[in-house]
């Protein structure tokens, strides 16, 4: 489980968070949506450690990742938004630097990268260097790297950003088969169809506040609204009339 407990992040004179609070819940895929500049980054890296918060506590399964940073990250697997890999190492390398930072013995480790490289379908390049890969190739081996010590809740920050079709899919496919494996997921999207397909419950942030917090059906329902981008539309139209 993850859970936002009142974060408040200033820059400058502009306040990225403001009192934000949710919970991601296990066997779940929950959606942070917002327009662009609304907070959602800010938000998930102050959950995953990178921003330390002003105020409010970020939580991995009860364990506030300020205070036990090190027992907290063990829970979790994070895809950033830029899918950043080192260039000069292979994905197995890449992953595999990542394992060790975890702990994972080298036996172990090689039998890790092996099953996610089969799961993932990255076999083919698993011994090529980085700096050469598509941006779809980047995610799956970013994918890789976040599963890599087996965590039980997954940050990921825009996913399928600058994915072909066929990506999308195949991502949306693991999702759904790591949700069915009981993994608490959280991710951000700009892109209404994916949250729709994929979400049992969307965090709407606007200006750096939560606007909504609901179901995808609670939240048209509420809103009087046919599709959840009309809802999402009414919503930050509202200016967070449906808290």
């Amino acid at each position: 489980m993850i859970e936002a407990r009142g974060l408040c992040k200033r820059f400058g004179a502009i306040d990225a968070a403001v009192q934000v609070s949710f919970v991601a819940r296990d066997g779940q895929i929950t959606g942070l949506l917002g327009p662009n500049g609304a907070g959602k980054s800010t938000c998930l890296r102050m959950l995953y450690g990178v921003l330390a918060p002003d105020r409010g506590e970020a939580r991995i399964d009860g364990i506030d990742i300020r205070g036990e940073t090190s027992a907290a990250r063990a829970r979790l697997g994070v895809l950033p938004h830029a899918a950043a890999l080192y260039g000069n190492l292979t994905a197995r390398e890449n992953i595999a630097y990542f394992g060790t930072l975890q702990g994972i013995g080298s036996e172990a480790l090689a039998g890790r990268i092996e099953a996610l490289a089969a799961r993932l379908g990255i076999g083919d390049f698993l011994d090529r260097r980085a700096k050469g890969f598509s941006q779809g190739q980047r995610v799956k081996v970013a994918l890789a790297r976040a599963l890599v010590h087996e965590p039980g809740n997954l940050v990921l920050d825009e996913p399928t950003n600058g994915l072909d079709v066929m990506a999308i899919r195949n991502l949306r496919a693991l999702l759904e088969g790591l949700r069915g494996e009981g993994k608490c997921i959280l991710f951000s999207s700009h892109v209404m169809q994916e949250v729709a397909a994929l979400c049992d419950r969307i965090v709407i942030i606007g200006g750096g506040r939560v606007c909504a917090d609901d179901t995808p059906a609670a939240l048209c329902e509420r809103s009087g609204a046919a599709t959840l981008e009309e809802a999402f539309m009414r919503i930050q139209g509202g200016g967070g009339a449906l808290l």
